[in-house]
């Protein structure tokens, strides 16, 4: 769970009436993040620009694209060579 100091949290309202203070600590690195509440509950997070492409680039490196589909049939042919030749006679390649 995401922790916020105490300046980080923000009603709506007063978030609102302070948006251009809010969003220049943002932009300037003095504040790393802004909650914004609704009837006391966290609904929206305000980040840098930079930030967030940080957090988006991560996403996309952590992202399972290893195997691409040609690379898994390789794999299968190769599974299969080593299960007909080393373990077992049955003929894998008629499956």
């Amino acid at each position: 769970m995401v922790k916020y100091a105490e300046n980080e949290l923000f009603s709506i309202t007063t978030f609102t009436k302070q948006i251009s203070s809010l969003l220049n600590a943002i932009k300037d690195n003095s504040l790393e993040k802004i909650g914004i509440l609704k009837n006391n509950r966290l609904e929206v997070v305000v980040l840098s620009t930079q930030e967030y492409s940080r957090l988006k680039k991560i996403e996309q490196e952590s992202q399972w694209n290893y195997w691409k589909d040609e690379e898994l049939d390789n794999f299968g042919k190769i599974a299969i060579g080593l299960s007909r030749h080393d373990y077992d006679n049955e003929d894998y390649s008629k499956w």
